[in-house]
């Protein structure tokens, strides 16, 4: 009996600090103003892992505690009631989400589906320390038994995240990307130019008007987080006349001409694009003398694409 009221005891307290950490914890008064300005925000659909393999800095930590925080309930709560693996995930998720309302009505917090899965996944684990050790006399063999069962569970969740999570990419030439219509770059024998003085050797491709104007169009669609980069200007033994317009979907996203390059005839080099918004064509339109060279682009991918 006394057993039973110790672990209440500690379930109590433990429970405690978990509901003062998630509501009153890390500032949260101080940042409700900008929880009130910002409005109710329900975030529904997971966007990111769980856990990567570790790293120094604190967003893993934040994330390795939203696992670590809830293990002792899978150990604690069947101790005080035994109860089934179904009934007991049901319940947690339940409350977890009730408790991930009552932050975002309280402007505390979010309503955030990654905290839930995480919270979740930490209950989960300490369900199955509780089964391997915690569900008959507990031994020093048991106690060892259960501590490897969490840190391999860890791992695990680790593994599966390294597995499902989405990387920047190496920087890829664009003709890597399906062509829809129009001309394609030069990819072979590019020739050299010179622009104010500095001889351009491309490595990649080089995109130039050769008639009234030059289409280059590209089919981006389904691909995440995309970033072009590129080199442009207008050669100094070529009329310093032209313009390059990038539409993305009809719209146009970026135009540069003759006027912006008056200066030094051409911009800061590699010219950055992001394209975080969801695209199905990207087109590249050039008039005039204005050349692009080495047009390469990055986009989130996983370790096996």
């Amino acid at each position: 009996m006394k057993k039973q009221h110790l672990i209440t005891t500690i379930t109590i307290i433990y429970t405690a600090l978990t509901l003062y950490f998630m509501f009153l914890g890390f500032n949260r008064l101080e940042h409700r103003s900008n929880y009130m300005d910002a409005g109710y925000e329900f975030l529904i659909i997971p966007s990111s892992v769980p856990l990567n393999f570790p790293s120094f800095r604190f967003s893993w930590l934040y994330d390795f505690g939203n696992i670590a925080a809830f293990i002792p309930f899978g150990i604690l709560f069947p101790l005080i009631k035994k109860v089934n693996f179904g009934k007991f995930i049901s319940w947690f998720i339940i409350v977890i989400l009730g408790l991930e309302i009552l932050q975002t009505l309280t402007y505390l917090g979010t309503f955030d589906a990654d905290d839930i899965m995480s919270n979740t996944i930490g209950a989960l684990i300490g369900y199955v320390v509780y089964k391997v050790g915690f569900t008959s006399k507990l031994t020093c063999m048991k106690i060892i038994a259960s501590c490897s069962t969490a840190i391999l569970l860890l791992v695990c969740v680790m593994c599966v995240s390294e597995i499902l999570d989405k990387r920047v990419s190496s920087k890829q030439p664009l003709q890597h990307i399906e062509e829809t219509m129009g001309k394609k770059p030069l990819t072979k024998d590019i020739p050299n130019f010179t622009i104010t003085g500095d001889t351009i050797e491309p490595q990649f491709n080089l995109y130039s008007n050769e008639n009234t104007s030059q289409t280059y169009t590209y089919n981006v669609e389904g691909k995440e987080e995309l970033i072009f980069y590129l080199n442009l200007g207008i050669p100094d033994t070529e009329e310093f006349k032209g313009k390059v317009t990038i539409y993305t979907d009809d719209s146009v996203r970026i135009q540069i001409d003759e006027e912006y390059l008056t200066e030094s005839r051409t911009l800061e080099m590699p010219l950055e694009i992001p394209l975080f918004y969801e695209t199905k064509e990207m087109t590249i339109v050039i008039t005039g003398n204005i050349k692009l060279w080495d047009v390469v682009f990055t986009e989130l991918k996983h370790w096996w694409e």
